[in-house]
């Protein structure tokens, strides 16, 4: 008996470290950097905010931004919920393959990536730079680029929420439905797409919340043009580096603050779909 009391205090002993040590882990590494981005931010009131409104470059930046992030973030739906469907219902030789395509976003620098798309597609050295330029398509330095490094950087967010649900639901519904005669797509419309609703709205909310974050890969494919090509994140680096630090606190929290609301929008519908 004191054996076991001696073998659960050390137990309960260790999960109060345990918890301390994670606790303060989170703390140093994101609640305390992120409170400073927001105490320097109002540390005048709301004079660095509105001084990024009345700033017409930094007002492009995030009107570019945004408009960067949703349609990269409706490109990567679609595509997602696609491929999610041929990784699952699909049998075809490299499936293997194509599901590690697949994370390889995730496993390589977002400036190997915009270095990857100039390669291919930039001015007279691309290999799809020059007939694109004949053609009076611009792609590197111009907004079609930083689309397709902000795809690309949150290709498999929209995928890995969907294939483990699709995996859970199975095949049954479907073929139920087209032994009653419906077609595949109105398999796809009535049974399919309802049962992984919630998984394309995590992944949806995901995809936008990092998509308006990317640095690394639009820093190399957009030129850095202010008021034309030169985005919200690197609009932060161009103040901080001027000496407008308050402007980049600003700018920076404007950001931080979409990615909260993103989070928390995808907890209260988590939360929806467990109780339903």
């Amino acid at each position: 008996m004191a054996d076991t009391r001696r073998i659960r205090g050390q137990r309960g002993a260790f999960t109060y470290v345990l918890r301390v040590l994670v606790i303060a882990y989170l703390f140093l590494l994101v609640a305390w950097p992120v409170s400073l981005v927001v105490t320097n931010t109002f540390e005048n009131g709301f004079d660095a905010v509105e001084a990024v409104f009345a700033d017409p470059d930094t007002v492009a930046a995030l009107r570019l931004t945004a408009v960067a992030a949703v349609i990269a973030t409706a490109i990567n739906t679609v595509f997602g919920v696609a491929i999610s469907l041929l990784l699952v219902r699909g049998t075809f030789p490299g499936r293997r393959l194509l599901s590690s395509l697949v994370d390889l976003p995730l496993a390589i620098s977002p400036v190997v990536v915009g270095l990857s798309l100039v390669l291919v597609y930039g001015g007279r050295e691309g290999w799809l730079g020059p007939s694109l330029e004949s053609a009076g398509i611009q792609v590197i330095y111009a907004t079609p680029g930083i689309v397709m490094a902000t795809a690309f950087v949150a290709l498999p967010l929209v995928i890995r929420e969907v294939v483990p649900v699709l995996e859970e639901i199975g095949t049954e519904q479907e073929q139920a439905a087209r032994s009653l005669g419906a077609n595949g797509w109105q398999s796809f419309w009535r049974v399919t797409l309802p049962g992984i609703k919630w998984a394309v709205v995590y992944g949806v909310v995901l995809t936008l919340a990092r998509s308006l974050g990317e640095f690394g890969a639009v820093k190399v494919v957009s030129g850095n043009i202010a008021g034309e090509t030169r985005t919200a994140t690197l609009a932060v680096e161009e103040k901080y580096l001027n000496w407008e630090q308050e402007s980049a606190y600003a700018i920076a929290f404007l950001l931080a603050s979409v990615s909260v609301l993103c989070i928390i929008a995808v907890s209260i519908l988590r939360s929806r779909a467990d109780r339903h």
